[in-house]
């Protein structure tokens, strides 16, 4: 079942219907499909084979689904590369994927070839905007006529390497398929949520975070209409809502905290909104409160996903309140078991490390593997059973509760933070000797980065001036927002960093 096929059968039945709106332009399912079909095209005549890599740095818009459903008709592998990371960052997943050819924002060309220089060489290809003397003109890939050079082989599934954080400061990149994409967006939300094509669902975050790539897969599935915000602002989010008259929403708790004030002012404006899918970090259940409160027709879903498996539980509209502290229950067709240390599956209501399994990986929901990495594959995956580093428990009415975060992550605004990742970027430092991070409750935020930090003998470091440090080096996401001296770090016995202490610490003594 390729994304093909459904853009195919779209064109023919609905010709005309929107596929997508950002800003002035729509888009119908038609254009949409010609338009990937003569990017698919142009990547074949230049040199684009299955399983070659494509990366994609582009803001949101049309042009950026024209790219990625081309890249994978021709068979290639995209790579979306959010355009918040620091240039080290992009260079890591350049270096990592060595893509063959890559998609580029004229209007953001510079800070891409920032990042590209210590990268294999590959083709780019400029998009809305003048090419360079050796790029190639995305507009002359639209007028593309000829048709595929080769077919795809039927068996290769791949579309898409999307790269999360790691613990050790790199990110892995996650293989994910066609098939995955059909079952989680497109049967599982089908069945779950009640996705179908009368449904017109706006995008608040950016393309290239997996949480946009899942209401674009429900597009692609239900022939639904997909509408996207060029860059999140509440008051302009409200406006879209009402004159797109959207049914679902899909977001994060963070931009529920700054949607509130508008919705307050305006209920009206979102009557045409019946559901909301929300995911990406902890949903307070007085927030939640206070939405239905002023939406009290809204059906809110909340889950637990990752991007290796997609949503693994489901908290339904009735449970929200009741049951708001959890994360739902498992969802059918997923198996899931929390094990200890030893690997032991721990009794009801004890916390355990999550393992979650739904069939052979890249068939069902289960990324493929991750790419290039034979030992993360070894270490995360056993006979089919993917090992999450998330900590949970589940009561005796199968309601799962996050605890912890093995993988020592922070969840702020919907992003994923490693805690290593900040560590390894403050301590590049001359002026700092040690550095540990931890997550910290933000109103706005869900959570914020809070470090705390050693510095050298006789070495000063401002506050400001190791921010500033940071954000050459790391995404301006990942920044701390808090900053706090210590002549020592609290360690156990054998020399482990307390966290809990420094968490407490901070909680006893706020900013």
């Amino acid at each position: 079942m390729k994304f093909a096929t459904y853009l195919a059968s779209h064109a023919a039945c609905m010709p005309t219907k929107d596929a997508m709106v950002c800003g002035q332009r729509r888009v119908s399912f038609l254009e949409l499909d010609q338009a990937s079909s003569a990017v698919a095209a142009s990547l074949q005549r230049m040199g684009v084979m299955p399983g070659d890599r494509v990366a994609l740095y582009l803001p949101n818009c049309v042009e950026f689904a024209f790219a990625f459903f081309g890249i994978v008709k021709a068979g290639g592998i995209a790579v979306p590369v959010n355009m918040r990371l620091a240039p080290p960052e992009i260079a890591f997943m350049l270096q990592d994927a060595q893509p063959r050819v890559a998609f580029v924002s004229s209007e953001h060309s510079a800070e891409f070839e920032r990042a590209a220089t210590e990268t294999a060489p590959f083709r780019r290809i400029a998009v809305n905007g003048a090419p360079g003397a050796h790029d190639y003109d995305f507009a002359n890939m639209l007028r593309e006529t000829g048709g595929l050079l080769h077919d795809v082989p039927l068996d290769f599934d791949d579309c898409m390497i999307s790269y999360t954080s790691g613990t050790t400061g790199n990110p892995k990149g996650a293989v994910l398929t066609q098939s995955n994409y059909v079952m989680v967006n497109g049967f599982m939300n089908g069945v779950y949520w009640g996705i179908s094509e009368n449904d017109r669902i706006l995008i608040t975050t950016p393309l290239a975070h997996r949480t946009a790539f899942a209401r674009m897969g429900n597009m692609l599935v239900h022939g639904c209409t997909l509408v996207i915000l060029p860059r999140f602002d509440p008051a302009e989010l409200a406006q879209v809502v009402e004159a797109e008259r959207i049914t679902l929403l899909g977001l994060v708790p963070t931009v529920v905290r700054m949607l509130l004030p508008e919705i307050s002012k305006a209920p009206q404006r979102f009557a045409s909104l019946e559901r909301i899918l929300a995911t990406g970090e902890a949903f307070p259940v007085e927030l939640k409160a206070s939405l239905l409160q002023l939406l009290p027709k809204l059906k809110l879903y909340s889950f637990f996903a990752m991007t290796e498996v997609g949503a693994i539980t489901l908290l339904k509209p009735h449970e929200q309140l009741a049951h708001g502290a959890s994360v739902g229950r498992v969802l059918p067709g997923i198996e899931m078991k929390l094990l200890d240390e030893q690997r032991q599956e721990v009794p009801v209501g004890q916390p355990g490390e999550v393992w979650v399994r739904t069939g052979e990986p890249g068939r069902y929901m289960n990324m493929r593997e991750y790419f290039k990495r034979p030992e993360a594959n070894r270490e995360s995956v056993r006979n089919g059973w993917f090992a999450t580093g998330d900590m949970a428990t589940i009561d005796a009415d199968g309601y799962v509760t996050l605890v912890d975060r093995k993988k020592d992550m922070i969840l702020s605004g919907g992003y994923n933070i490693y805690s290593r990742e900040v560590e390894a970027a403050l301590c590049a430092h001359e002026a700092v000797a040690q550095a540990a991070v931890v997550g910290v409750p933000d109103a706005t935020f869900g959570e914020a980065v809070a470090a705390y930090v050693v510095l050298r003998p006789g070495k000063q470091a401002t506050p400001e001036a190791l921010v500033a440090w940071c954000v050459e080096r790391i995404a301006s996401y990942k920044k701390p927002k808090y900053i706090r001296y210590l002549q020592s770090l609290p360690e156990n016995s054998t020399g482990k960093v307390l966290k809990r202490e420094l968490r407490k610490q901070f909680l006893d003594t706020p900013a």
